[in-house]
């Protein structure tokens, strides 16, 4: 049964990230709305859904290991193989707006939850509510953003009008919900069977699924020329994951992790400001930097299946 939810549950979330991202384009070009701040935001949170479930479940449970590992997992896991993968179908170039004001924004949010953990064993609530403050005027910016000049703004025609694109990006979410659910379930079941820890869990079978929205968004935006909705949902997800599910997680209950957690969060770190270099420097990534991506995130989780 496991591995027909594994199997369910990854066809729910190809066929719902389709419609997803077409539903998100459409809705970008009939109000006249950068696809990028879309992928920034409304697809970001989206796909970010299934963390934030699992990640609150966990900390409200008392596994605390698995709350924050899924978030330390999950960015890695977008970073390394979900831009990696979508650069290997696509070359994506990079919009100067992701180098200069979106990126940096990610590496202080990833530097915060750096500092938060040399500085204690636990996310207080106070440092929830800075992250949740932070993500609160995150999405302000992206909105002023979008709401410039918008009359100025030269889109792509819609391929749907606006109520059916609606539509679409409802029923895309609850597919990709629901699949997501699927996996981890049956994952998560196959894991324990096996006597597997929770950090382990966390980091590996519990991140990669509930990162399967990220992956199959970004892989399904760029096969269909949307690298901008690609790109912007990696980061706008990874910054809703440090901030808004740690954030709230925190502010119910306070989360305390392992001090072994420290070197997969320098590792994070680590991954977002190669990806930030490599984007400055080139502006794109093609298929020879997606290749060393996907290539390291295997070598990451090989490590942290020895390691455990």
């Amino acid at each position: 049964m496991d591995i027909i939810f594994l199997v369910i549950g990854i066809f729910f979330l190809v066929k719902g990230a389709d419609l997803f991202v077409d539903g998100a384009s459409s809705i970008a070009s009939n109000i006249k709305i950068p696809t990028i701040i879309v992928g920034l935001t409304i697809v970001a949170f989206g796909t970010s859904a299934p963390e934030a479930a699992v990640s609150v479940t966990a900390a409200l449970a008392g596994s605390n290991e698995i709350a924050i590992s899924n978030v330390v997992g999950s960015n890695i896991f977008n970073l390394m193989m979900v831009v990696g993968a979508a650069a290997m179908i696509m070359k994506m170039h990079v919009q100067t707006s992701i180098i200069k004001e979106e990126f940096p924004i990610l590496i202080v949010a990833s530097l915060l939850l750096v500092v938060f953990c040399l500085t204690g064993s636990s996310i207080s609530r106070i440092e929830a509510l800075i992250f949740l403050l932070c993500i609160i005027a995150y999405v302000i910016r992206c909105v002023m953003t979008a709401l410039k000049d918008r009359d100025n703004l030269e889109v792509e025609p819609a391929k749907y009008n606006t109520i059916m694109a609606v539509l679409l990006g409802v029923l895309g979410m609850a597919g990709i919900v629901l699949g997501a659910d699927f996996v981890v379930d049956g994952a998560s079941s196959i894991a324990k069977a096996l006597g597997v820890s929770e950090t382990m869990i966390g980091l590996t079978i519990v991140s990669i699924g509930t990162s399967l929205p990220e992956f199959v968004t970004s892989v399904v935006a760029a096969r269909k020329g949307e690298v901008d909705l690609a790109l912007g949902n990696v980061i706008g997800s990874n910054l809703f994951n440090i901030l808004f599910i740690l954030g709230l997680s925190g502010t119910i209950i306070p989360i305390p992790f392992a001090s072994s957690m420290n070197i997969d969060i320098f590792i994070m770190l680590g991954c977002t400001l190669f990806v930030y270099l490599i984007a400055k420097t080139r502006k794109s990534f093609g298929f020879a930097s997606g290749l060393v991506m996907v290539l390291f995130n295997i070598a990451y989780l090989v490590f942290v299946c020895i390691r455990a």
